[in-house]
């Protein structure tokens, strides 16, 4: 027989909503149109111990709790959980699904940029870094050092994360606007682009994309991702003085500065309301999912718009190709490195596809806000602009292909 304890703790786990998830469960709670309640059984032996009964009505949901015998020992109870808390939680739900129309929106936003202009031209370029501020924010605000504990625990992989951001995808960046210029002829200022691109951090949609595919592997995704994101305040700037420096002026000491701002403090304050107001924060986090999206949007869909006559012309389409063959090397370079390295590990595919997503997918833009503050010439813009919309098509393409395989 079950203890008033386990009867406690089931009430409130259904309140709390979070039966779905809970393994003992095998059916969600029926609702009708109606007020019949229309009886469904369901094992939760885990929990208390006997099988429940649940019923759904126009008003509420009752959950009746049925010993196994027909003993009068025992006197069925119920939980009520109202329709107020229900909707709710519903309105929740949609608003922290939102992500999941992240590549439909994408796709909109550049088809959009590129038939009207205008559309987007009002987002200019004062409004990208605190526009990357707001996306850091939210990736602060959603962050948390436990789920991180076990990621922590496989350095070596993180290890080939950081350097397959940091070595591998540099030196991408440095063939193909090497060849930007030398090979096709483009100005400068575009191979420029090309290798700011291949210098920043790790992009937060990788953690998505993983998340998409292996959702145990999320958490590792994360910690390659803020590892790249909090040293990019030094790297970034010291790979783009290595390797555009002999080409372009760069600044150094503006660009720590910049990344400081857009990347550290925006992810530091997040955190740190996270751990000082968890209720504020809990209250406001379903929120954020539908502006990031909103918001990322704008962040692709402006600099193609404000850059559409250098994008459609002819040298915009050989940096298109360029760019999407720099990706396309960067997604297999990450792929093949971690399928070489980790041949042995029972997760070894999981691992190459999250280590390809990790190379292939990096913060453009914070390539666009660097290129748009610190190079006088647009066409530096270029590149990171385009970048943002393929590597997202690109990654996401990823996803149905090796989910599709998974099947």
């Amino acid at each position: 027989m079950a203890s008033s304890s386990n009867l406690l703790h089931l009430s409130i786990q259904l309140h709390r909503r979070h039966y779905q998830s809970h393994p003992s469960f095998s059916s969600s709670l029926p609702r009708t149109s109606s007020s019949s309640l229309l009886p469904i059984k369901c094992q939760c032996s885990r929990t208390v111990g006997f099988p429940i009964v649940k019923f759904g009505s126009f008003r509420n949901v009752v959950v009746k709790c049925v010993p196994n015998d027909s003993s009068d020992a025992f006197q069925p109870e119920s939980i009520v959980i109202s329709e107020e808390v229900e909707k709710t939680e519903g309105l929740y739900d949609i608003l922290s699904k939102a992500n999941s129309f992240l590549p439909h929106i994408v796709l909109a936003s550049t088809l959009l940029a590129l038939a009207y202009p205008p559309s987007f031209t009002w987002f200019t370029n004062r409004y990208y870094a605190p526009a990357l501020g707001f996306l850091m924010f939210a990736v602060g605000l959603n962050s948390s050092e436990k789920d991180f504990l076990e990621a922590f625990k496989r350095p070596a992989i993180i290890c080939a994360g950081y350097i397959g951001q940091f070595v591998v995808k540099p030196l991408l960046g440095l063939i193909f606007g090497t060849i930007a210029v030398t090979v096709f002829g483009l100005p400068t200022p575009a191979g420029a682009g090309i290798m700011l691109t291949s210098c920043v951090s790790g992009a937060q949609l990788s953690n998505y994309a993983t998340f998409l595919t292996d959702p145990a592997m999320a958490p590792l995704s994360i910690v390659m991702t803020s590892l790249s994101t909090a040293s990019a305040t030094f790297v970034t700037p010291l790979l783009s003085l290595l390797l555009i420096g002999k080409r372009l002026p760069v600044d150094v000491k503006g660009m720590m500065t910049s990344i400081m701002q857009i990347v550290v403090v925006p992810i530091a304050t997040g955190l740190l309301l996270n751990r000082l107001f968890p209720k504020f924060c809990k209250a406001i986090r379903p929120f954020l999912p539908p502006l990031s999206v909103f918001v990322t949007s704008l962040c692709v869909g402006a600099p193609l718009a404000i850059n559409i006559k250098a994008v459609m012309s002819s040298f915009g389409v050989t940096i298109l190709f360029l760019v999407i063959m720099f990706h396309l090397s960067a997604f297999i370079a990450g792929y093949m490195m971690s399928g070489f390295v980790f041949h042995d590990a029972v997760d070894a595919k999981a691992l190459q596809r999250t280590l390809s997503f990790e190379t292939g997918m990096q913060s453009s833009l914070l390539g666009l806000a660097l290129a748009n503050r610190f190079f006088e010439d647009p066409v530096v813009a270029v590149p990171p602009a385009i970048s943002t919309v393929i590597m997202s098509l690109m990654g996401f393409a990823l996803v149905m292909l090796w989910a599709k395989k998974k099947e």
